[in-house]
């Protein structure tokens, strides 16, 4: 294979729609070489971080890691000395909040089903993507800070309509169950089958998700730094860096530090 050939993963559980978006492919940019195709996000995430395609088109619903996630997963585990980051396509059933959500972003996103010309649209603009050498650490921090911002609109979209933002923790402590303000939570962490909730006083186990916390959360108060960190913004007293670039943040309150994703960074530039 030439070193020039374009290269791209789908990612698409439907095997009919993944074979359809192919052969489309195939029609209208022949030279694209498809070195995968999977059917989850987290074969998605290996795959792509085996093979550094060019291009990654993710269906949006995949069983157990959103093609969101995945992409998020996949731009944080992205090593330092690897190729560019591929360009993003997310490909979706018509959802006009999705749709929203995508062009605020700057992502490029494909409706379902496929329609020949605005596929071409796409691959116009892939193609002047990787001829250009836009693929710079800037352009990176961006799409971390794209897919941090779809993650969230995508969280807000998927909570039940009108609901209002959580106030009070119900905890088994023992025998009894004790009613915890969330006013008075510094971190939910994410631990195996339960998720820690902190407080400068105490530490509590609850099963809740901490995806389905997330939804319940005010976004103000509540700030994601980690796939498995939320933490309390106004409960931030510094960030630092280790001497191998990775950060964290300590909690006034709190004796631990938390680490922060690559996803997350962007939260915390300088003013």
């Amino acid at each position: 294979m030439s070193s020039n050939t374009p290269t791209a993963l789908i990612a698409e559980d439907e095997p009919l729609l993944a074979q359809a978006l192919q052969t489309e492919l195939a029609r209208a940019w022949p030279v694209l070489q498809i070195v995968a195709s999977v059917g989850d996000g987290a074969s998605a995430v290996r795959q792509a971080l085996a093979l550094q395609p060019d291009v990654l088109f993710f269906d949006i619903r995949m069983p157990g890691m959103s093609g969101i996630e995945a992409a998020a997963e996949l731009a944080e585990h992205w090593p330092a000395n690897a190729k560019p980051f591929p360009a993003l396509v997310f490909v979706t059933a018509y959802d006009q909040y999705a749709v929203q959500a995508f062009e605020a972003q700057a992502m490029d996103y494909l409706l379902k089903p496929l329609q020949a010309a605005r596929l071409q649209k796409t691959i116009e603009k892939l193609q002047l993507a990787l001829v250009k050498p836009i693929h710079s650490a800037v352009n990176f921090e961006a799409t971390l800070s794209q897919l941090a911002g779809l993650l969230s609109t995508n969280a807000v979209t998927s909570a039940p309509f009108g609901l209002a933002p959580l106030t009070v923790l119900q905890v088994s402590v023992g025998n009894s169950i004790r009613m915890v303000p969330v006013g008075e939570v510094l971190c939910f962490e994410a631990a195996d089958k339960y998720v820690r909730v902190l407080t400068a006083e105490r530490e509590y186990l609850i099963r809740t998700p901490l995806k389905e916390l997330s939804e319940q959360l005010d976004t103000k108060d509540f700030w994601q730094i980690h796939r498995g960190t939320v933490v309390r913004a106004l409960a931030i007293e510094s960030v630092t860096r280790d001497e191998a670039g990775k950060a964290s943040v300590t909690l006034r309150g709190l004796q631990e530090k938390f680490v922060v994703s690559r996803l997350y960074m962007h939260l915390f530039k300088a003013m």
